[in-house]
């Protein structure tokens, strides 16, 4: 049944409604880093103002900001690729060869996205430690891939399961070999899928904050953890913060914006039969 014109009216206007609620933040956060600190902190808030550019100014006056950006690349960038190539065998093997314990296995995965980060805290940083992955990119690689790993074996297992397994069949029957079919057949018939977990991946990867602060300190810091060293015992410097931030956020932003027709197919993938 068609929506008449005033559905469709309702329709738009609740969607774009809900749109601007979701990203105000980040539309907030964009104007106070061209305001000036008592700009940022008056009451009532101020809306119409003269921009400035003083808080970026500030920003990379205090720091290196393209020595975070590229460890933010490296890490995030790296972390994804280990995962895939960890997740995809895995999740094949899952989804086309199960076992009595598979279903186990992937519900323990999944269940250790649950546990507190700072409840591993300690056995991590002293892993970390006496294997001299301290402040160091290779340890925030590790680290990442092996947070995301449970999520990108059940996005790749689901996206697997959707495949019929009668192609694979017949390319059995043809003389294809498993390595064959994975990379001749089920790779092409998934990319959409499998773009999707890594776009997702990227994204897990280049905001987490908890292991980039706690595990660096200066070489191998991401940019998360140069947004923390805006915060001092002085206070929080709102305008030169939300600067930062902005600094930090705009990459995948414009990521997340240029990549996003492929992650809505890659999620809707298999939705439709």
């Amino acid at each position: 049944m068609e929506q008449s014109t005033g559905q469709k009216i309702i329709t738009a206007v609740f969607g774009w409604g809900l749109s601007l609620l979701m990203a105000f933040p980040i539309i907030w956060m964009a104007m106070a880093a061209f305001k000036t600190e008592a700009q940022a902190i008056a009451t009532p808030p101020i809306f119409f103002f003269s921009p400035t550019l003083e808080n970026f100014t500030a920003v990379f006056e205090r720091a290196n900001y393209p020595h975070f950006f590229m460890n933010s690349v490296i890490v995030a960038g790296g972390a994804t690729l280990l995962a895939l190539i960890i997740g995809l065998p895995a999740a094949y093997a899952m989804a086309f060869y199960p076992t009595k314990k598979t279903k186990d296995v992937l519900v323990w995965m999944l269940s250790t996205k649950m546990m507190p980060a700072v409840g591993v805290l300690v056995p991590i940083y002293l892993l970390s430690k006496y294997a001299g992955l301290m402040d160091t990119r290779t340890g925030l690689v590790i680290m990442y891939t092996l947070m995301n790993l449970p999520i990108v074996v059940w996005m790749l297992f689901t996206f697997f399961k959707d495949v019929p397994k009668e192609i694979l069949e017949a390319a059995l029957l043809d003389g294809a070999r498993p390595f064959q079919q994975f990379f001749m057949l089920l790779l092409p018939l998934t990319l959409p899928g499998i773009a999707s977990t890594g776009l997702l991946a990227v994204i897990m990867a280049w905001n987490e904050a908890f292991w980039s602060i706690n595990l660096s300190t200066s070489n191998a810091t991401p940019l998360t953890a140069f947004i923390a060293s805006f915060s001092s015992p002085e206070g929080l410097f709102w305008a030169k913060l939300s600067a930062a931030s902005l600094l930090a956020i705009g990459p995948i932003l414009a990521f997340g914006w240029m990549t996003q027709k492929q992650l809505v197919r890659g999620l809707t993938f298999g939705a439709v039969k």
